[in-house]
């Protein structure tokens, strides 16, 4: 959108501007090539300053969680590395003064976006870190939870086959299947009924 709406209306003024002179079939044909210039714009700048501006965001955010999860918190220090070292990065090519105006500008930017993004922490009255904790506990809570619930079914399984064991109904049931099993094989009777 940065770069693609300005485009959109440059290309379509001056696709209007040079084309005065072209005959066109009728007045629908006339705005639709106008459009069709102005929507070439759009995605031609549009996609010179996205991938730019998509690549920066990934490494600045990349930078900025490692650190955070690395050290285990959220700062503005970390806003600010990520960002120095994004802008660094971008204008390195360009030689080592730039480099540093890349970083100083990166640095600024990170920490302005920290400072927007803590501000809203702020209001959510949870932080990220706060929330992450959270949810690991509750899980944790859950799968204990489950085990506990999963064990005391184990037990009273076996406390059950044990009672069984003892009273001696698993003999009895052994007993059975077993006279079942000497039972006299009957044939099956033929198709013809006999």
């Amino acid at each position: 959108m940065y770069g693609g709406l300005p485009a959109f209306h440059h290309a379509k003024t001056q696709y209007i501007e040079q084309s005065q002179a072209e005959i066109f079939q009728n007045r629908l044909d006339a705005v639709q090539s106008a459009h069709r210039a102005a929507i070439r714009g759009f995605i031609r700048y549009g996609w010179r300053w996205s991938w730019r501006i998509a690549t920066f965001v990934a490494i600045f955010n990349t930078v900025s969680t490692g650190l955070s999860v690395y050290r285990n918190k959220t700062t503005f220090s970390h806003f600010a590395a990520a960002g120095a070292f994004t802008g660094g990065l971008f204008r390195m090519h360009l030689g080592l003064s730039r480099m540093a105006a890349g970083s100083v500008f990166g640095a600024a930017f990170g920490i302005t976006a920290g400072g927007v993004l803590m501000a809203m922490e702020k209001l959510a009255g949870e932080s990220i870190q706060e929330k992450r904790l959270r949810e690991r506990r509750l899980l944790h809570e859950q799968k204990l939870a489950e085990w506990k619930a999963r064990l005391n079914f184990t037990e009273a399984d076996l406390e059950e086959i044990v009672k069984d064991t003892q009273e001696g109904t698993m003999e009895r049931e052994i007993e059975k299947i077993q006279e079942l099993l000497n039972l006299p094989k009957n044939p099956l009777p033929s198709e013809d009924g006999n």
